[in-house]
């Protein structure tokens, strides 16, 4: 009889100690680790290739870069680092999935699958707030993480804001605090539209104050074109209507700008860039002409003061946004790789520049293994 109820404790005893483990192991868990580290300071890299990884980064103010991953995010640095290094922090959590990250200022912002906003500082990973908003979608960042740190889906940035959609409610959410401000029902057609520099979400039936959530006036008729957005289709610098009109938004009221109407133009640090028939043609915001610059290129955006080009050839053109002048020219290229590659996402930022690469043949699905171009596929350059 002792020798059974030993028997039967030791497997009661086994029982609760895998129950214990499978309990760590799966249950809900959250880890955070933060930095006390000096925040490193802005290195302007010379112009080139200074890497490449296998993960897309949110290149966070020059300085960092933050990655998404199905359950957690986190940031390395130096931002022109050839590889990816150890995390400077993280935040982990189970079992939510990480849905989408904007950064404005020094805050980075998540959003989780279980509806949880969080807000960190960008340069500690320190937690400044939380909140719980409305449900949200699973990770679809796939491989690299892009679509979570590029084009977070129904997160953006405007005005101090943040604003989520979800399902037909549109909401805003204080940057520096998280506080819930205001709260809108928008028809069906309103997702994932982009916000704009003068601080107004716009999407296809429709444009909203971004600190309010009230209906803006007047506004030109959609589906609406979003060109010169940084990242995140945020602080887009204009758009063209549906009947192709090109409109600039550095201001709440959209200001007509013909040069825009071309629908190979975007702005660029500033100024409307157009490329065709082997010419660059640059018009200030009144339409007035700024310069010509001759070159078969494609337009991939700008920083503050400069523009950037695409060769054919895979080469990197870098412009003066004032004069049109040649700034840098370099190869987009690490080491002896090739040129058979196409632009699958990038992020421009101030003075550094993340490009996706995929095959020129892959499959529309970023889940095949024949889609990217290398495992190392996301190239870093400066400029």
């Amino acid at each position: 009889m002792t020798r059974v109820l030993l028997r039967a404790s030791a497997a009661v005893l086994l029982l609760l100690s895998s129950v214990l483990i499978g309990w760590r192991v799966l249950g809900p868990a959250e880890r955070l680790d933060t930095s006390a580290a000096p925040y490193p300071p802005l290195v302007v890299s010379s112009p080139g290739v200074t890497g490449r990884i296998n993960v897309a980064p949110l290149i966070f103010n020059d300085r960092l870069r933050i990655y998404a991953a199905k359950h957690q995010l986190r940031a390395d640095e130096p931002v022109y680092g050839k590889a990816v290094y150890t995390s400077r922090w993280s935040l982990r959590r189970w079992p939510e999935q990480l849905s989408g990250v904007v950064s404005t200022g020094t805050t980075v912002v998540s959003r989780w699958s279980d509806g949880q906003l969080i807000g960190q500082d960008g340069r500690t990973g320190k937690i400044l707030w939380r909140t719980s908003g409305p449900d949200a979608p699973d990770y679809a960042g796939h491989r690299t993480g892009a679509a979570a740190v590029w084009t977070p889906p129904g997160l953006r940035v405007a005005a101090g804001f943040v604003v989520v959609t979800a399902g037909q409610e549109l909401l805003g959410y204080d940057v520096s605090t998280g506080a819930e401000r205001w709260r809108t029902t928008i028809p069906a057609g309103c997702t994932d539209g982009f916000t704009t520099a003068g601080g107004v979400y716009v999407c296809a039936t429709g444009a909203y104050d971004a600190a309010s959530g009230r209906p803006m006036p007047d506004w030109p008729a959609g589906p609406f074109t979003a060109v010169g957005c940084p990242v995140a289709a945020s602080v887009c610098a204009g758009f063209r209507d549906a009947a192709g009109h090109g409109w600039l938004t550095s201001t709440a009221v959209p200001g007509r700008a013909a040069a825009l109407d071309r629908p190979d133009a975007t702005v660029a640090a500033g100024v409307v860039v157009s490329a065709a028939d082997g010419l660059v043609n640059a018009y200030g915001p009144d339409g007035a002409a700024r310069w010509t610059w001759a070159g078969d290129v494609r337009v991939l955006g700008g920083s503050s003061t400069q523009v950037l080009l695409l060769r054919p050839d895979h080469h990197l053109v870098v412009l003066d946004a004032v004069t049109g002048r040649p700034a840098a020219e370099f190869r987009l290229a690490f080491g002896k790789e090739d040129d058979l590659w196409e632009i699958s996402g990038l992020q421009i930022a101030e003075h550094y520049l993340a490009i996706e690469r995929r095959r020129p043949d892959a499959p529309d699905d970023p889940e095949s293994p024949i889609y990217y171009y290398t495992t190392d596929t996301v190239l870093l350059a400066g400029f």
